[in-house]
């Protein structure tokens, strides 16, 4: 499965785990999403639940997804 991003619009309430204009990984989770909610990979690393409408979903250009990829590759 192709990996999903998201730019972070408002974090408020969530500055220490969340940077606003920053691009975050975005985990599918069917069940979160019938909540309003997004599963996010943030600055801990670790996966948590966020409210959607603090982000935009975005579509990189393919050599930014490969890199992106490729760095996750190498930290794990």
């Amino acid at each position: 499965m192709k990996a999903r991003f998201a730019v972070c619009l408002n974090n408020e309430g969530f500055s220490a785990s969340l940077e606003r204009f920053k691009i975050y990984r975005v985990l599918p989770d069917e069940r979160a999403a019938k909540h309003g909610l997004l599963r996010i990979v943030d600055e801990s690393g670790e996966d948590y639940l966020y409210p959607a409408d603090r982000f935009a979903p975005i579509e990189p250009p393919e050599a930014v997804e490969r890199a992106f990829e490729a760095s996750l590759a190498s930290t794990s």
